[in-house]
């Protein structure tokens, strides 16, 4: 039986880099069934919207997404079509592995790290007063009453939610995460020692969780120093947690270790329904010109079929994907050291390999890596 996913091609190169992880996955033999349904900026005078209804019903139906990169309207008010897909489906843990590739020019080697973001809360939550509004004004003086602190007049002011419930989920969903997957630590990262009610409710509670998985070793680092430590002992973590901001800032920076955003896979997850990303922008400049890395794209499909189950045949696209990179042949312009290859060139360059890798007597089967 197929599995059905809502494949959604997206924006400027996300077309290219959507066929391209499809030329990947089907060379797999899993049998995928893709329902594309349309969103973003190019669908606006079509729909009316960059993101028609029928895009989250599909999702709903199917469970689970995979998404080409989509671009951010400019003056038409709506916010993101990426936020709305999150905050539509309760995809609450934002996922970002960062594992070195062999043939990636970087100054970090051996990196092997799980971002997990909690998304719906922190100041992302999008609690704003504008600087000079009433809103703001009103804003403004009932903190100061409540708070007893001063509070500049022209300031526009954010509200930063932190709820015992986010926290304790998003933590729990790590801790998960890092049993099922073979991890050995969980570091949640803070800034408790100054903002002690927000951040400090989510130590709390990642500590309390931490009693229930004596499996799993259990840390906390403060932000900024956790920042410090990556760039000087990566070796030493495994899966971080964090809060909304300090996630966003953090996987980033992760990405950044292993070679950019192009090598980046990510997953939005919810309870039972999960969306599959690229982490890269639209890039409409390079729209059309087969000339993209469709890597990451590729990496998050390789999530996808391990969060259905298809282990053996995620670990082979990892595989392949390391495996192509590394010998540099089939690469595109920013891995090349010699010609470059195009985008669905490379993808299928990453197909062949999938294949020859595939389980047959007298072959060992690919470790299934984590």
């Amino acid at each position: 039986m197929a599995y059905r996913v809502t494949l959604i091609p997206g924006d400027g190169i996300g077309p290219e880099v959507t066929r391209a992880m499809t030329t990947v996955l089907e060379a797999t033999g899993v049998d995928l069934e893709w329902i594309r349904v349309e969103a973003g900026v190019e669908v606006i005078e079509k729909y009316g919207t960059p993101l028609p209804p029928q895009v989250l019903e599909s999702i709903r139906e199917t469970r689970v997404a995979i998404k080409g990169p989509i671009g951010t309207p400019v003056g038409t008010g709506f916010r993101s079509v990426n936020v709305a897909i999150r905050k539509e489906l309760d995809l609450y843990a934002n996922l970002r592995p960062a594992k070195s590739i062999p043939g990636i020019k970087s100054p970090f080697q051996n990196v092997d790290l799980v971002v997990v973001r909690e998304n719906t809360e922190d100041l992302y939550a999008g609690i704003e007063f504008e600087r000079g509004t009433p809103e703001a004004a009103h804003a403004r003086e009932e903190m100061m009453r409540l708070s007893g602190k001063f509070i500049r007049e022209g300031s526009a002011i954010g509200i930063k939610p932190i709820s015992e419930f986010g926290s304790r989920r998003i933590v729990k969903f790590a801790f998960e995460y890092a049993r099922q997957n073979g991890r050995k630590k969980v570091t949640a990262v803070h800034k408790a020692n100054i903002m002690k009610f927000t951040d400090g409710l989510f130590l709390q509670v990642a500590r309390e969780v931490a009693q229930e998985y004596p499996d799993i070793e259990f840390e906390d680092r403060i932000v900024d120093n956790m920042c410090l430590q990556l760039m000087q002992k990566p070796q030493l973590y495994d899966v971080l947690v964090l809060t909304n901001l300090y996630g966003d800032i953090i996987s980033d920076l992760c990405a950044g270790m292993i070679g950019g955003l192009g090598v980046a896979p990510g997953a939005n997850i919810g309870d039972g329904i999960a969306v599959f990303e690229a982490i890269h922008g639209s890039a409409p400049k390079y729209a059309g010109q087969n000339k993209v890395n469709p890597s990451a794209l590729i990496l998050s499909g390789a999530m996808m079929l391990r969060y259905l189950g298809e282990r053996e045949a995620a670990a082979r696209v990892e595989a392949a994907v390391r495996s192509v990179i590394a010998e540099g042949k089939y690469v595109t312009y920013d891995l090349a050291q010699g010609e470059p290859v195009g985008t669905q060139e490379m993808a299928e360059a990453i197909a062949a390999r999938v294949q020859e890798m595939a389980p047959h007597e007298g072959r060992d089967p690919i470790p299934i890596e984590s």
